[in-house]
């Protein structure tokens, strides 16, 4: 499989520009992430101090909407067409960015409520991107496209490194005008480099409510519900808390780091610094999990995976008090997050491959709300018991639930549609 083919086999500037409305739309998704402390900080100058529940419930709203305006966006990529359903999403997060940043320090908590909610139409473009580079190419280069126009995970690393230094220098407001410059570049752009496939190259075939509920019917559809939700749940519920997490827990180290070590006197940028480090890890290191999961199957590598995950969760739970310890292992929960997703993914198809699309949206979605969950829950650890250590107790027990789900499934797997599938599972 060569890069070059891409040239030939398809529409190479309707996958370049995918790939860009992805990858921006995630760093726009994730924005309130690395700008919650000084949002929060504003907020409070101006009268209103927010409890670790509300700054939980501002971050998870983006989650959340994005995770169910995956299955809007994704009727209306069958009914309208992605490219229209794109430019109508990207519209709504346009004017939600330049909302926040003309309101500026005026702004009140249920404006910024809004104003997350609509971000989430950010989150949701996973499924308007991915379908429509996806349509332009044939089977062979599936995997090599979607992975092109799907490694838009590395928008939240770019969040973190460069949100919080633009609100040091020009406050948390300019970030917002920053982004919606951006997306309004990327919106025009799309329009002139994306195009719909025609027919002769791929023939619609538009999904039902009927075939959603079908879906749902299946036993499997729940499983994989439920891995992804630990998976991805887990990887973006953390990179969306974790600047808040870090600066409760380990300010005045990163502090000091930041003074002997970077120079840098703003904790809240060093902050944003260590959390791109460990969403980095997870967001790379995805198709690395696919990868392995080729050659050791997915019920393999989700164990591994899924075990050490559950291992670092306690350990930081319990034992870990220093905070260079706590950064390697924040790394690597991430790392191992990140390829839980790639292993879940290779799955998936092996399952469910004439269903790919809708599987994709029920999926997704349940990532989007695992997410949601994991940032209330460490809100929610935070206010009742002044730390962290019940969040992460909590979040521990569920990924041994989907432990013991694969235990459960692995073997009707392996000796139904396993036998069968083509690949390692």
């Amino acid at each position: 499989m060569k890069l070059g083919e891409l040239k030939t086999a398809g529409h190479l500037p309707t996958l370049i520009a995918a790939f860009l409305y992805f990858d921006f739309s995630f760093m726009v998704w994730t924005m309130l992430g690395p700008l919650a402390t000084e949002i929060s900080e504003s907020l409070s100058v101006h009268g209103f101090t927010l409890s670790p529940d509300q700054k939980a419930t501002l971050l998870a709203i983006p989650i959340l909407s994005g995770a169910i305006l995956r299955i809007v966006l994704g009727f209306g990529v069958d009914k309208f067409g992605p490219k229209k359903t794109a430019l109508t999403a990207q519209s709504i997060v346009i004017a939600s960015l330049f909302y926040a940043y003309f309101r500026g320090e005026s702004i009140t908590y249920n404006e910024l409520l809004m104003v997350a909610l609509g971000l989430g139409f950010a989150g949701a473009s996973f499924a308007v991107a991915l379908p429509q580079a996806g349509q332009w190419y044939p089977p062979r280069l599936q995997g090599l496209v979607l992975g092109l126009a799907g490694a838009g995970n590395i928008g939240v690393v770019i969040d973190f490194l460069f949100a919080p230094k633009i609100a040091e220098i020009w406050g948390w407001q300019a970030v917002f005008l920053v982004g919606g410059v951006l997306s309004t570049f990327i919106f025009i752009t799309y329009m002139f480099m994306a195009q719909d496939a025609p027919e002769d190259v791929y023939k619609p075939n538009p999904k039902k409510l009927g075939d959603y509920l079908k879906l749902l019917r299946d036993k499997d559809t729940w499983w994989f519900s439920l891995f992804y939700a630990v998976s991805f749940g887990g990887f973006v519920g953390f990179a969306n808390y974790m600047k808040v997490y870090l600066m409760n827990t380990y300010q005045i180290d990163m502090s000091a780091f930041g003074h002997d070590i970077l120079g840098e006197e703003n904790v809240k940028v060093v902050a944003g610094y260590f959390g791109a480090i460990c969403i980095f890890a997870g967001a790379v290191l995805r198709p690395v999990g696919g990868g392995i999961a080729d050659k050791l199957g997915g019920v393999k590598s989700l164990y591994i995976f899924f075990g050490a995950v559950t291992l670092l969760a306690v350990l930081n739970a319990t034992v870990v008090n220093s905070f260079y310890l706590a950064i390697l292992v924040l790394f690597l929960i991430m790392a191992n997050l990140g390829m839980a997703n790639g292993a879940v993914f290779q799955l998936v198809p092996q399952r469910f491959g004439k269903d790919m699309g809708i599987m994709t949206g029920i999926i997704g979605c349940a990532g989007g709300l695992g997410g949601t969950a994991l940032i209330k829950t460490l809100g929610w650890s935070k206010g009742a018991f002044d730390g962290y250590a019940a969040g992460f107790f909590l979040f521990a027990g569920v990924v041994l639930m989907a432990i013991i789900g694969i235990s459960l499934v692995k073997t009707r797997w392996r000796t139904t549609w396993g036998m069968s599938a083509g690949g390692r599972i």
